[in-house]
């Protein structure tokens, strides 16, 4: 954690669009009180589930759309933007740190936000005043490719960004059948989401690497990997032994868990630990 309290990166889960339209998910009300937590930050690396290329590519528009990428929501969800500014210096610094890192990365000037930027940041910013810099996920790029790109991003951190993973910490929507937001859980949930805490509270990176074989019901819940590639990203960013805390916890619609993280870098915690109380 630096000085100013700012967190090195988070994790959040975004769950549906419909998220905004009203707080029956718990998670509602933990994103919408995440705004302070933010308030320092000098640019926001947001990388979300709902993009994904070839290499990695980052958005360098200097005032990136609102994409509404999605389809058979109530209309109001379709009026929302979020006319929050890029910048174009920080994402070229972004891909500058990929390359030399050994991705191919690109800058993409034409690019805006999708719904799993732009739908939690309307609840955290909603003024648009943070600066957004959005980076996609490698196709078919696993954890140990994730962690990877995080890692690259790490600089941008001291230079007061915070890197944001937005995903799902569990995402098969195959399971939904039409569940109110605050539908009781799955009995399969829970398991999957506390093996993932209890892994990542110890920093058991072998284990988080091999969530897909060791973690309970971990293909049901994730047939496809991207809602949860972002954990990978926000975990790389805070590099080596960082320091993960679950921010919160609960499920949507039965079926989706939105747990959310804070990684601290080690240092800092340590740095902390020295201070003695009297100094």
């Amino acid at each position: 954690m630096s000085q100013s309290g700012l967190p090195a990166s988070l994790f959040l889960s975004h769950g549906s669009p419909a998220l905004l339209l009203g707080p029956e998910a718990p998670a509602y009300g933990f994103i919408d009180g995440l705004g302070p937590l933010l308030a320092g930050a000098k640019a926001l690396i947001i990388a979300s589930a709902h993009w994904q290329t070839g290499v990695p590519r980052v958005g360098s528009s200097a005032l990136p759309q609102t994409i509404h990428d999605f389809s058979g929501f109530p209309a109001p969800l379709y009026e929302i933007t979020h006319p929050a500014p890029g910048a174009p210096k920080v994402a070229l610094r972004t891909v500058a740190l990929l390359q030399a890192a050994g991705f191919a990365a690109e800058a993409d000037a034409k690019r805006g936000l999708d719904h799993g930027a732009w739908a939690p940041l309307r609840l955290i910013d909603p003024e648009a005043r943070l600066p957004v810099v959005q980076v996609s996920l490698v196709r078919g790029g696993g954890p140990a490719v994730h962690l990877a790109l995080g890692r690259a991003l790490a600089p941008l951190i001291d230079d007061g960004a915070v890197v944001i993973g937005s995903g799902t910490l569990t995402h098969n929507l195959g399971r939904y059948r039409g569940q109110a937001a605050n539908a009781p859980a799955a009995n399969d949930v829970a398991p999957f989401a506390q093996w993932m805490a209890q892994k990542i509270n110890a920093h058991d990176l072998d284990a988080l690497l091999a969530y897909r074989r060791a973690a309970p019901g971990a293909v049901d819940h994730h047939p496809t990997e991207e809602h949860l590639m972002p954990l990978y990203v926000a975990l790389g960013a805070a590099g080596d032994g960082a320091i993960g805390e679950r921010l919160h916890d609960s499920v949507a619609h039965g079926v989706l868990a939105m747990d959310a993280y804070r990684f601290d870098r080690a240092t800092a915690q340590a740095n902390r630990a020295e201070v003695s109380p009297a100094a």
